[in-house]
C-alpha cells in the first residue's frame, strides 16, 4: 500500500512543482512580456508576423477572433484530409502506403483538427512518415495552440474592462507555439530518444526472432517486421498538447513509443503539465492567485478521487466471471495480483491506472494499457471523467475555459440562492453569459447521448461488437463519450473503422470542439465590455472552500443527471452480472 501511495504522491508532487512556474511563464508569454527565450525567439516571431501580413498589436473583437478560429480550423482540416488522399504520391513513404479511404480520411482530419486524435486506423499500417509528420504532428501543434489562444482571450474578458478587444488570435497562436509548445516538445523529444523511443526515416526492419514460432499449420516464423519512423517528435507534442493518438497502433504500450519506466513517467507528467499550469496562469492574469488555486483545487480533488477508485478497483480485480470451474481457475490465476489484463508488466497496475486517469481527465486519449480490459467499475471513472465535459484539467486551454463555463453556472446558482445578481471577478453574470455558458456545458453531453443512442440501434454497429451485452454497450458509449468530449481514447473491442462510425464520430468531434469554444469566445467579448464592480460585503467569495465545494457539486450534478442512466446500462449492469451470474 505504501508503494502505491508513494508512486501516486511522487507523480502529483512533480506535477505541481513543474506546473506552477510554467503557469507564470505562460501568462507572461501571452501578455507579450519579456521571458528567457525572448532574445532568441522575438526576431523569429516578428519575421513570421511580416510573412503572414499581420500586426501583433492590432487586437480583435470577439467576432473577428471567432472568424479567425474558424478560418484556421477549416484550413487545418482540409490540409490533413488532402495529405491523406494524396499520400501515395507524396515523399517519405518507404512502405508504399496508398491513399486513405475518404470516410477514414474525414474522420482522421476532423480528429486532429479538433484536438481529439481519435484513431480508427493503425498508425504504422495506414499512414506514411510524411502524413504523420506534415499532417498529424503539425496539426498537434496548431490545434493545441488554438485551444490555449481561446482560453487567454476569455481570461482577457475577465481582466479587462470597457473594451471590445480581446487580443489578436494570430499573435496568441504564434506565441503559444513558439514560446511554449515548441521548446517543451524539443526538450521532451530529446529525453524520449535518450530512453530508446525511435526517431528516424528508415524503412521498416526485418529482424530475426530469438525463438522461432510454430503455427498450427506447421509453418515456422523466424523473423519479425518492426516499424520505424519519426515517432519521438510526434509523441512529445501529442502528450504536451493533450492531443493523444499514437504513432503506433497500440499507442504508448508499444516498446518503441514508451520503452522504460522513465519514459512512462515523462509522458504521464506531460499529459497534465500544461492544463494544470494554466490554472496558475489564470490566477496571475486576473491578479488574484487565489482564484487560480481554487480552480486547481477543485480539479485536483475530483482527479484524486477518480484515481483512487481506479487504482483500488484494479488492484482488487474482477468478480467471478461464471460458474465454469475452468474459467474460474484460469481467471483467478490471472487476477491473483490484481487485474493485469491489458496492462504492460513493465508499468504495472498503478502506473497504468495513473496514465488512464490522467489521459481521460486531460482530454489526451493516449494509453499505455487497454481500457477495454479494465474492470467494469475500474473503467467507470474513466468514462465519467470524459463525460464531465473534460474539465478536470481537460485539454490545453479547452479544459480551463470549459471549467470557467461551469464557474459561471455555479455563481449564477449561488446568486439565485441569495437573491443577488451573480458576479465573478468583478463582472456581472447576466442572461447572455448564462445562455452561452449553458450551451458550452450542455452541447457535449447531448452530442454523446444522441450519438450513442443512434449507434446502439444501428445493425452495422451491433455487428461490429465482439461482446453484444452490457460491455458492448459500454464500448459504444465510451466511443461517443471520447469523440463527443474531444478525448480520443477508446474501449476498443469493436470495429470503429466503418463508414457510419467514421462519419458520426467525426461530426461528434466537430460539435464537441466548437460547440463549447464558440460560446466562450462570445462570453469573452461580452465580459470585456463590462465595468468592474467593486467588492462589497455581499459579493460572493469565489476562492474559498464553500465555492470550491459548490463548483464540484455543479460539475458532478450535470454529469450525473446526463449520464447516470447510460452508465447504469453499461458498467454497472456488467459488474452486477459478474457477481450474480
Amino acid at each position: 500500500m505504501m508503494n502505491i501511495i508513494t508512486q501516486i504522491a511522487l507523480y502529483l508532487i512533480l506535477l505541481v512543482l513543474l506546473g506552477k512556474p510554467l503557469g507564470k511563464y505562460m501568462a507572461k508569454v501571452y501578455e507579450g512580456e519579456k521571458v528567457a527565450l525572448s532574445p532568441l525567439l522575438r526576431p523569429v516571431e516578428n519575421f513570421i508576423y511580416k510573412l503572414i501580413g499581420t500586426e501583433k498589436d492590432r487586437e480583435m473583437d470577439w467576432k473577428e477572433y471567432l472568424k479567425a478560429v474558424v478560418m484556421y480550423s477549416g484550413f487545418g482540416f482540409l490540409f490533413v484530409f488532402f495529405i491523406q488522399k494524396l499520400q501515395g504520391i507524396l515523399p517519405f513513404n518507404p512502405e508504399k502506403l496508398g491513399s486513405v479511404p475518404s470516410d477514414l480520411a474525414f474522420n482522421t482530419a476532423m480528429s486532429f483538427t479538433t484536438n481529439t486524435n481519435w484513431q480508427a486506423y493503425g498508425g504504422e499500417t495506414t499512414l506514411s512518415y510524411f502524413t504523420q509528420m506534415a499532417g498529424l504532428t503539425a496539426q498537434n501543434f496548431i490545434s493545441a495552440a488554438g485551444g490555449m489562444a481561446v482560453l487567454f482571450a476569455l481570461i482577457r474578458g475577465f481582466s479587462r474592462k470597457e473594451t471590445a478587444k480581446i487580443g489578436n488570435f494570430w499573435a496568441d497562436m504564434l506565441r503559444g507555439t513558439l514560446y511554449v509548445l515548441l521548446p517543451l516538445s524539443i526538450l521532451l523529444a530529446l529525453m524520449l530518444v535518450s530512453q530508446g523511443v525511435v526517431q528516424n526515416l528508415k524503412p521498416y526492419q526485418e529482424v530475426s526472432i530469438i525463438e522461432p514460432l510454430v503455427l498450427d499449420d506447421g509453418s515456422v516464423i523466424t523473423t519479425q517486421r518492426i516499424a520505424m519512423g519519426p515517432a519521438a517528435s510526434q509523441i512529445a507534442i501529442k502528450q504536451l498538447g493533450t492531443n493523444g493518438g499514437g504513432f503506433f497502433s497500440v499507442n504508448s504500450a508499444h516498446p518503441l513509443e514508451n520503452p522504460t519506466p522513465l519514459s512512462n513517467l515523462l509522458e504521464m507528467l506531460s499529459i497534465l503539465l500544461i492544463p494544470l499550469a494554466l490554472c496558475f496562469s489564470f490566477g496571475y492574469l486576473v491578479k488574484d492567485m487565489r482564484q487560480g488555486r481554487a480552480l486547481f483545487i477543485a480539479m485536483m480533488i475530483v482527479f484524486v478521487l477518480c484515481l483512487a477508485l481506479v487504482v483500488t478497483l484494479e488492484q482488487i480485480g474482477t468478480p467471478q466471471l461464471s460458474q465454469n470451474s475452468q474459467v474460474d481457475l484460469a481467471y483467478s490465476m490471472d487476477q491473483s495480483g490484481g487485474n493485469m489484463e491489458g496492462k504492460e508488466v513493465r508499468f504495472g497496475i498503478v502506473n497504468s491506472s495513473i496514465w488512464a486517469t490522467a489521459t481521460t481527465a486531460a482530454s489526451n486519449g493516449s494509453v499505455n494499457s487497454m481500457h477495454d480490459s479494465y474492470t467494469p467499475l475500474g473503467g467507470l471513472p474513466l468514462l465519467l471523467l470524459m463525460q464531465l465535459g473534460e474539465v478536470i484539467f481537460g485539454g490545453v486551454g479547452s479544459g480551463l475555459y470549459g471549467m470557467l463555463a461551469f464557474v459561471i453556472v455555479a455563481v449564477f446558482v449561488a446568486g439565485l440562492m441569495v437573491g443577488r445578481t451573480p458576479e465573478y471577478l468583478g463582472k456581472k453574470i447576466e442572461p447572455f453569459e448564462m445562455k452561452m455558458a449553458s450551451l458550452a456545458v450542455l452541447i457535449p453531453p447531448v452530442t454523446v447521448l444522441i450519438g450513442t443512442a443512434i449507434a446502439a440501434v444501428n445493425p452495422g454497429v451491433m455487428d461490429s461488437l465482439n461482446n453484444p451485452g452490457p460491455h458492448g454497450f459500454s464500448e459504444i458509449l465510451y466511443a461517443y463519450s471520447s469523440a463527443g468530449n474531444n478525448n480520443g481514447s477508446a474501449f476498443a473491442g469493436f470495429n470503429a473503422n466503418t463508414v457510419f462510425l467514421n462519419i458520426t464520430l467525426g461530426i461528434a468531434m466537430l460539435l464537441a470542439r466548437f460547440g463549447p469554444m464558440l460560446p466562450m469566445i462570445a462570453i469573452s467579448g461580452s465580459l470585456a465590455k463590462k465595468k468592474t464592480i467593486p467588492v462589497t460585503s455581499g459579493t460572493l467569495v469565489t476562492h474559498n472552500t464553500l465555492f470550491i465545494s459548490l463548483l464540484i457539486a455543479v460539475v458532478l450534478m450535470v454529469g450525473a443527471l446526463s449520464f447516470f442512466p447510460a452508465l447504469a446500462l453499461g458498467p454497472l449492469v456488467e459488474h452486477l452480472q459478474m457477481i450474480f451470474r
